[in-house]
Order: structure tokens, then C-alpha cells, then sequence
């Protein structure tokens, strides 16, 4: 996947869809991409008066369609210097947005939370479009200030299913951003470290170790492509990964992680990290999906 692919943020009706354009805008700006901004208007129900439906779907399309002029305006007004342009489709929200991550570098959402409440459940169609899509998502909480970026991106890392693609990510992104990178690794109990398994479990200091020393053979991999991101590396035991990453999250302009879904028939859930991360983390969240080929 390339950055020659837009970056698509879906809208809908709701109150804060201009602060997201304006948040997604900037994204595309960072990943020198154009900004598609999707609505997609859910097909009306087979049941009832056929005249009075197809009267209620025109009247959807009509509104889709200014919301999707008014806010193509808005990322134009944020950031004139990408292309913008608007999308409207006839389908289900989530399934839409989906399918045209496989053509995106990133699709841009909203949390559903409202102001003042950031613990509030995360919408349905964020939700599915972070547990399917083929590129990663980003989801911003309401309220959230880009404006003033604290130059920090956090990442979690999982060393028993340590996935590349999310730690990948995050470097480019604190590049993007000229931001400090913090790798994070967090567990409650002592983990199976590669190449352990039939072998007496280690204590804590020699899991620290040897999770330190795993993990910072895959950072010096990446700190080579990406040799102006300064990088920090914490490994934390006896805490939950969530509640870790949710703390961080505080002073961070992106928190990273990967998603445990797969494609096709074996797809998954996001893994339940990733899924609390969503739902409470205080700063936008980045879900990085495995490649289809992991599967």
C-alpha cells in the first residue's frame, strides 16, 4: 500500500463531522494524499409503501449530497493544497467504507462519544470498519485538539503475536510528525517468549530481558529507515496492556496497535486490547490491520 492512495474519511449527520473533515484533511496532508470524503446512504427498507420509500430515499440522497458538498468544502478550507473530492454511495455505512479501504492508505472516522464524556461506547460502524478494513484506520474522539500536537506517538507491541505492520506504522507516523516515539509492551503475567515454549517459565527479570532484547531488535530495524525518530521503549508488567496504552494516551498526539483480524472466512474480532483501546484512549487511535497473506 502506497501513499499514492487517498485517504478517506467517512461522514454522517452528526454535530461533529466538520472538526473530523478538518482532523482527516490534516492526515491527508502529512501523507501528501488526496482527501476522499465518503457518506454512504443506507438502502430503505423492502417493507412498506414502495412510492413512499423510494420518496425517502431520494429525500436521503438529496441530503447526503449537500452533507458531502458542504463538508468537501470545509477540507478545502482547511488544507487548499490537497485534492479533495466527494464520494456518495447507496449501501450499508460500515461495509461501504470496508470495501474502499482496500483502495485507501488510511480511512479517518469519528468516535461516536460525545464532548465532555470520553468513555462513551464507540459507534458500530467504527468499530466494523476497524476490525475489517485492509488499510488502517484512524479514529478520533471528540473534542480532541490537533492543534495543539504534544509530538508524541505511542505504539503497543505484543511480543507472543508481535505484528511489524503496526510498529511500521507508528514510525512513519512520529516522522510525519516529528514526534517521539514511545514503544510500549505490557503484560499481567509473565509471557511465552519466542522460543521458549516446553522450557520452565522465566522470572520476571529474565522476561524483562529477554522482552527488551526481542523488542529492540525489531525498533533497530525500523530506527535505520527512520534514523531522526527518537524512540523510547517501555516494558511494564503486573499492568494491563489497556489500561498502559489508555494512561499514555494522555500526552499523546497517536496511539497505535495492531488488530488480530484476519480476511476472508477466518476474519476475526479486533483483539481485546486493540477493542478497549478504542473505546477509552484520550487521544486519536490508529488500528493497523495484519496483511490478507497472514491469514
Amino acid at each position: 500500500m502506497t501513499d499514492t492512495q487517498p485517504v478517506i474519511v467517512g461522514v454522517d449527520h452528526a454535530e461533529d463531522q466538520d472538526a473530523l473533515v478538518r482532523y482527516a484533511a490534516r492526515q491527508a496532508a502529512l501523507h501528501a494524499t488526496p482527501l476522499h470524503v465518503v457518506h454512504a446512504v443506507p438502502q430503505p427498507s423492502p417493507f412498506g409503501d414502495a412510492a413512499a420509500k423510494n420518496a425517502e430515499a431520494r429525500a436521503a440522497v438529496r441530503r447526503g449530497a449537500a452533507l458531502v458538498d458542504r463538508l468537501e468544502a470545509v477540507a478545502r478550507s482547511a488544507c487548499p493544497d490537497i485534492g479533495t473530492a466527494g464520494e456518495l454511495t447507496l449501501g450499508d455505512p460500515a461495509g461501504t467504507l470496508v470495501k474502499r479501504s482496500a483502495e485507501a492508505s488510511l480511512v479517518v472516522l469519528g468516535h461516536r462519544g460525545g464532548g465532555g464524556f470520553p468513555r462513551l461506547p464507540l459507534g458500530s460502524v467504527s468499530l466494523q470498519v476497524a476490525t475489517h478494513a485492509e488499510c488502517p484506520v484512524l479514529v478520533t474522539r471528540p473534542g480532541a485538539d490537533a492543534d495543539l500536537p504534544k509530538r508524541n506517538v505511542v505504539v503497543g507491541v505484543d511480543i507472543v503475536h508481535f505484528q511489524q505492520e503496526a510498529l511500521r506504522f507508528a514510525f512513519a507516523e512520529a516522522a510525519r510528525r516529528t514526534a517521539h516515539l514511545e514503544v510500549v509492551h505490557a503484560l499481567y503475567r509473565t509471557p511465552l517468549l519466542p522460543g521458549r515454549s516446553g522450557m520452565a517459565e522465566p522470572t520476571e527479570r529474565e522476561s524483562e530481558s529477554r522482552a527488551r532484547q526481542f523488542l529492540m531488535q525489531r525498533i533497530t530495524e525500523f530506527a535505520r529507515r527512520y534514523p531522526a525518530v527518537p524512540v523510547g521503549l517501555r516494558v511494564d508488567w503486573g499492568v494491563h496492556p489497556a489500561t498502559a496504552l489508555v494512561e499514555l494516551s494522555r500526552d499523546a498526539d497517536l496511539l497505535v496497535v495492531g488488530s488480530q483480524g484476519r480476511t476472508g472466512l477466518r476474519r476475526l474480532l479486533l483483539g481485546s486490547v486493540s477493542g478497549e483501546v478504542l473505546h477509552t484512549a484520550l487521544c486519536p487511535v490508529a488500528v493497523v490491520p495484519r496483511p490478507a497473506k497472514d491469514g
